[in-house]
Formats: structure tokens, C-alpha cells, sequence
């Protein structure tokens, strides 16, 4: 564990920015120094569990909505994004990432961030997490979460769409709650998704889409497709579909048949309707109707499936109220490991 006391690294480093750092030490120094919790991925990611984070990210749709807002600030090409949440009983979050394309040219990350925790009782800060840890558990455990009730609890086949990043934490936690499935991964470029099979047991990759989806028992995607990709005359009665990837107002994996033929639901009404091709687009032109998403997870009771035949959809459209019940859920394991 490595606890920093923050207010005296703060003065030593005055130097370089006396104003900002002054206010800043004002704020953090009520009752004496704060103890701030840094949390790293190398030292963290191994001691967390999809399991104990669904039941945190059950629990805490069980409390009163978020307050939730996103500002974003530009120079150029580059991007700041800051996202805030507070929920009584957890505390407030802000998850502030950076976006430089053009780091590529230094062989630097592209994205950068922190997620900056403050307690519930006194807003005082209590931890800085990273970025990409905080990330990486909120964006998987939002889908696993949704496929632990709805999802029928036998699936054997799941297949992943995209070879990504993100799908490396999808083949991690769906392992996790279904032990026993065989995994395949579709990806454009078929040598990706050779490699992404070659670095876990049991999984295949596939050329063949159509065959691929057909024979999923979830169907998992995480790719930066604009266009559809699942075709709704492909799936079969029972299966569950996972989607991720579209994250903007031009983007879909599926296509209107796909949500046709699907009992839908999302993680959040107020990120994902509005907002996301994926429903947004099917919903103006009337393919769909608003009523036809039949809840989120503040409704979580709602969350099941009303037979075996039935086909579920599930959209993951993240948020900050995520981050935050995420980065709740780190420290707090954190603190029980060290």
C-alpha cells in the first residue's frame, strides 16, 4: 500500500505552482493532514473480483440516482473529459481523462486520467485511482452484471466482437461467472483475434460472423464499428446480446432486426437513449418505440427473462455513477488487502 501524506507533498512541490497549490491545501487541510490512498493498477488489479464488483454495483443501484455531469474542454486534436458523480451513501467521484492522438508520435498513450474519490461524510479526498484500472472494471462489470440475470445461467458458447483491449477484460469476467463456456472471438483482422485466442485457454477465433453469432449463446461486442454488425436474421431463440462498443450518436453494432426481436434493456435511461446510436437511431425512425428499453438498473428487480426462448439485449452505455461505484468498490478492497 502506498499512503502519501498528501499535504506535505503538496508544500514541498509549492514551488512550481504556489497559488494553485496554496488552494489547494486549503481545501484538503481541514482537520489536520489528509491521508490519500494511490492506488495503482500493478498493485491493485490482481486483488479485485468481478464477483465482489457486481454485487457493489448491484448494491449501489439500490440507493438514490446520481448526480452526474460531464464537461468537456478542447485544444485542437486534444480532449479533456471530466466526468462527476455523487451518490448519497458512496460518496463523489470525478474521472478526468486526457485524450492526445497525437501521442502516438512520442509512443505514449493516447489516453491518460485519474479518478480522484472524496468521502461521502466529509468531501474530504480519500483516494486517487488509475485511470485505466477504474476503467477496466467499470466497463466489463457493467456488462457482466446484466448477463448474470439475464443470460440464461447454462451458457456454453460466448462470443466476443472485437480483440480489443476491452474484450480482454470481457473474456476475464465472463469467464469468471460462466466456468464452464467456450469462447470465440471475431475481429476485421483475423490476425487479432488468432492472437487474442492464443493468449487465453479455451477460446477460438473465427472468420465466419454469421456461423459465429448463430451459434452463441451470448453474443459480446466491443468493436469501433459505426455500421451493424449483428444481423438479426442470424440469432437463435434464447440468446443474449451484449453490446459496448457505441459510445456516439452515428454508432451501432446491431441492426434493427437485432433489436426487433430482443427484449431490451440498458444500464442507464439518461446515457444511453438519447445519446447512442444504437438505440437514439432505431428509436427517431420509429423502428422502435422509447417504451420498448424496459429498464435500467436503478429498476434492477426488472432484470430477467421471461423464458428460455427469449432473446435479451442488454446496451452498456457507462457512465459516471459507474466510475464511482467502481472506484468505491476498489478502495474498499483495498483497504481490506492492505
Amino acid at each position: 500500500m502506498i499512503v502519501v501524506n498528501f499535504a506535505k507533498i503538496l508544500a514541498f512541490k509549492a514551488y512550481e505552482n504556489k497559488n494553485f497549490v496554496c488552494r489547494l491545501l486549503m481545501s484538503i487541510m481541514q482537520d489536520g493532514d489528509t491521508k490519500v490512498h494511490m492506488i495503482s493498477y500493478q498493485d491493485c488489479d490482481p486483488i479485485l473480483s468481478w464477483k465482489g464488483l457486481s454485487e457493489a454495483l448491484q448494491s449501489g443501484h439500490k440507493l438514490s440516482r446520481a448526480e452526474i455531469s460531464d464537461t468537456f474542454l478542447y485544444r485542437g486534436a486534444d480532449t479533456l473529459l471530466s466526468r462527476s458523480a455523487w451518490i448519497d451513501g458512496i460518496g463523489i467521484a470525478i474521472k478526468c481523462a486526457t485524450i492526445f492522438p497525437g501521442n502516438k508520435n512520442f509512443k505514449k498513450p493516447s489516453i491518460n486520467g485519474a479518478v480522484n474519490l472524496f468521502d461521502d461524510k466529509t468531501g474530504q479526498l480519500s483516494a486517487i485511482i488509475d485511470f485505466h484500472l477504474v476503467t477496466k472494471w467499470k466497463t466489463a462489470g457493467d456488462s457482466i452484471l446484466a448477463a448474470k440475470l439475464l443470460a440464461r445461467p447454462n451458457s456454453q458458447n460466448i462470443l466476443i466482437l472485437g480483440a480489443g483491449t476491452v474484450a480482454h477484460s470481457l473474456r476475464q469476467a465472463y469467464a469468471d461467472f460462466f466456468p464452464d463456456a467456450h469462447f470465440s472471438v471475431w475481429n476485421r483482422t483475423f490476425e487479432r483475434a488468432e492472437k487474442f485466442a492464443a493468449y487465453f485457454p479455451n477460446t477460438m477465433a473465427v472468420k465466419d460472423l454469421e456461423n459465429a453469432i448463430s451459434a452463441a449463446d451470448i453474443i459480446s461486442a466491443a468493436t469501433m464499428s459505426s455500421e451493424p454488425l449483428i444481423n438479426g436474421k442470424w440469432l437463435q431463440p434464447g440468446q443474449h446480446i451484449d453490446l459496448i462498443g457505441a459510445y456516439r450518436p452515428d454508432m451501432r453494432e446491431a441492426d434493427d432486426t437485432t433489436l426487433k426481436r430482443s427484449t431490451i434493456f440498458v444500464d442507464s435511461f439518461e446515457t444511453t437513449i438519447d445519446h447512442i446510436g444504437e438505440l437514439k437511431i432505431p428509436i427517431a425512425s420509429n423502428v422502435i418505440k422509447r417504451e420498448a428499453v424496459i429498464s435500467d438498473f436503478y429498476n434492477i428487480e426488472a432484470f430477467q427473462r421471461s423464458s428460455d426462448s427469449e432473446i435479451t439485449l442488454f446496451k452498456n452505455g457507462g457512465g459516471a455513477h459507474l466510475d464511482l461505484m467502481t472506484a468505491h468498490f476498489i478502495l474498499q478492497t483495498w483497504l481490506e488487502n492492505n
